[in-house]
């Protein structure tokens, strides 16, 4: 299974609306057959293993991340090929979460006398497809909160001076996320101070841009603004609120821009936003900055990860500005907390990250 779970992570960010699944045969001990789901509309993990393993797939067994399927999609049943392959007996590591898709996988195969066995390293198996857990159970895009500080939680100087508080392998991490989500948000302050252009830029050129988002309830980003930079063909969204100034809503449709405007009178209401952001593709969010912007989407309680990297300087001062601000909680029993938290060296940084727990609710992906 960890052997599944490497080949599934090949594929992570690809797949798209499709789980991340990565399978591996065995027969007599020995490896015969791997793969893995590349893209939606590609074959699914389980037939790319037997075409790989031919006539061995024969009396093999399968060890697979997902529950194999059992319906009609863009492509037909695994339980058929599987059963087709002759193939004795499937181990697989979590059942599908989606409500629409028909289940019941695990029992065509065995009612058809192929030993089953389930829920193998399912939590592992779950973490690697947090994403798709998520819109399919929620309806919504998986949200990453994304934060480079100080030791003292500072994301600048007293004057502003930003650049750069974490290390290059820091940001090489980052853009190595920035490739495997749909989309990226900032807010105007961030353009304004910043002007970042919000792309991936990893070695030899490689790397996918995300959709770039602007939670912008003035539409105050200008039109020079380096995320309308023509060199990519990603897109620009301005999120805003229901009713913003229409002189310059015309401007920045003009631009290449396209406004979705959200239910809120005063502020882009981001469980709005959401909603919105996946029912037009939109999977996985990574959300960069600033400091306003992330204290509204914990405390819409949208943040799914946080991921935080801390670089070894403090930089004091109370006008420095700090990685949250906004108004912030008046009890620790508010706090959101992680869990399932986890650290990592990164160059002279320090990553931590984990799953987000809202208090009196629950992260079960």
């Amino acid at each position: 299974m960890s052997m599944a779970l490497k080949l599934a992570r090949r594929a992570l960010g690809r797949t798209s609306p499709n789980p991340a699944v990565g399978a591996v045969l065995v027969k007599d001990g020995k490896v015969v057959g791997e793969g893995y789901h590349h893209a939606a509309g590609e074959p699914h993990a389980e037939v790319e293993a037997i075409k790989a393993a031919g006539s061995d797939a024969l009396g093999a067994e399968l060890f697979v991340t997902l529950e194999p399927c059992n319906h009609h999609g863009r492509t037909p049943p695994c339980t058929e090929a599987i059963l087709e392959a002759g193939i004795k007996s499937v181990y697989y590591g979590m059942d599908d979460p989606n409500p629409t898709v028909t289940g019941g996988g695990a029992k065509t195969l065995e009612a058809a006398g192929v030993q089953i066995w389930g829920h193998v390293a399912e939590n592992r198996c779950r973490r690697i497809n947090e994403i798709y857990v998520t819109n399919v159970t929620m309806k919504r895009p998986f949200v990453f909160l994304k934060l480079a500080m100080s030791l003292d939680g500072r994301i600048a100087t007293r004057t502003g001076h930003s650049q750069w508080i974490t290390s290059e392998q820091s940001r090489r991490k980052v853009h190595r996320l920035r490739d495997k989500v749909s989309a990226i948000m900032v807010g105007i302050g961030t353009i304004l101070a910043d002007n970042p252009a919000l792309n991936t830029r990893l070695k030899g050129g490689r790397g996918r841009d995300p959709v770039r988002i602007v939670a912008d309830s003035q539409l105050r980003t200008p039109l020079d603004a380096r995320v309308f930079d023509s060199s990519t063909s990603a897109g620009v969204i301005v999120a805003t609120k229901y009713n913003p100034p229409k002189d310059r809503l015309a401007d920045l449709e003009k631009r290449g821009a396209k406004i979705l405007r959200t239910r809120g009178t005063d502020s882009v209401d981001l469980n709005d936003l959401l909603y919105r952001l996946y029912s037009i593709g939109v999977t996985s969010l990574l959300i960069e900055g600033g400091a306003n912007l992330a204290w509204a989407a914990l405390k819409a309680k949208v943040v799914d990860r946080c991921q935080f990297f801390y670089a070894p300087i403090i930089i004091g001062g109370a006008s420095a500005p700090s990685g949250v601000e906004g108004l912030g909680i008046s009890r620790l029993e508010e706090a959101p907390r992680l869990e399932d938290v986890r650290s990592f060296r990164i160059g002279p940084d320090i990553l931590l990250e984990g799953r987000v727990v809202y208090p009196n609710t629950r992260n079960d992906t």
